[in-house]
């Protein structure tokens, strides 16, 4: 088994700050409305690529399809739960000629976010066999997650991960955990760590494999997670620099041209 492990220090959003810009992803999706299979914001303007192919617009089996132009690729969202007071729950099945997969997710407490679970998988194409499948599951329990970034300094760590995912396949499995510790103010130190060992008779193979590529595997899990951590504060730096109505507008904007199109006001980009 090969076990990794790496810190980095990200921006700390204030948990108000959270529980403040949430409400605002779900105000925005409960104005849109259904014309025809079409969805529209309150200005009039259409999400592209967005039908409504089944069921009432954000309610439980509700099913929309989107599709990339001239890639052969389609995607299924269907509404399994929408209740801003308990959870909101959605599938997702992505086809293609490459792969296939299916995704689950489901928000506990969606105006003032408690947890959070996700679970899916992954096959190639038709008769590519088990080596071409992958299945994985990921949970994050922002309540214990908070507790833990606010312990004192110097106290242990907390035993259990508020953050992991797991990722099964045919030759091994790879856990990953997130333990937040506090930094400076609007810092936190989150521990990350990796795991991942063969299975059953693989298991000589994979350490053996692992021990090779021991040096380079390291590196790059460390650069790897010094990219996710830079990508965390940029997008956050972002989001914290806007008001409520320049975030609402962002959010708006994203739907109908894409984030890199769009401008803080919410108008797109030219040039």
């Amino acid at each position: 088994m090969a076990r990794l492990s790496h810190t980095v220090t990200v921006l700390a959003p204030d948990r108000e700050l959270l529980h403040a810009c949430a409400p605002l992803l779900w105000d925005l999706a409960e104005s849109t409305r259904a014309r025809g299979r079409d969805i529209v914001l309150p200005d009039g303007r259409k999400v592209p690529g967005l039908a409504l192919v089944k069921g009432r617009h954000l309610r439980a089996g509700a099913r929309y399809e989107s599709s990339g132009s001239g890639t052969g690729e389609t995607e299924t969202t269907v509404i399994r739960e929408w209740r801003r007071g308990s959870a909101i729950a959605v599938e997702q099945l992505l086809r293609s000629p490459e792969l296939s997969g299916r995704m689950s997710m489901r928000l506990r407490g969606p105006d003032r976010p408690a947890a959070l679970e996700i679970a899916g998988r992954v096959r190639g194409p038709e008769g590519s066999g088990s080596l071409h499948r992958l299945s994985g599951r990921a949970s994050l329990d922002l309540t214990a997650w908070w507790a833990a970034a606010a312990l004192a300094p110097g106290a242990p760590p907390v035993a259990r991960a508020p953050a992991e995912a797991r990722l099964r396949h045919r030759l091994g499995i790879a856990r990953l955990y997130l333990r937040p510790r506090p930094a400076e103010q609007g810092l936190w130190h989150v521990d990350v760590t990796l795991s991942v060992h063969g299975r059953l008779l693989l298991r000589p193979v994979a350490a053996f494999a692992l021990l090779l590529a021991g040096v380079p595997l390291r590196r790059g899990f460390r650069s790897s997670v010094e990219r996710a951590a830079g990508q965390w504060n940029e997008a956050l730096g972002q989001i914290l620099a806007m008001s409520p109505d320049e975030l609402r507008a962002e959010l708006a904007g994203h739907l109908v041209t894409g984030p890199d199109d769009v401008g803080a006001d919410g108008t797109e980009r030219t040039g």
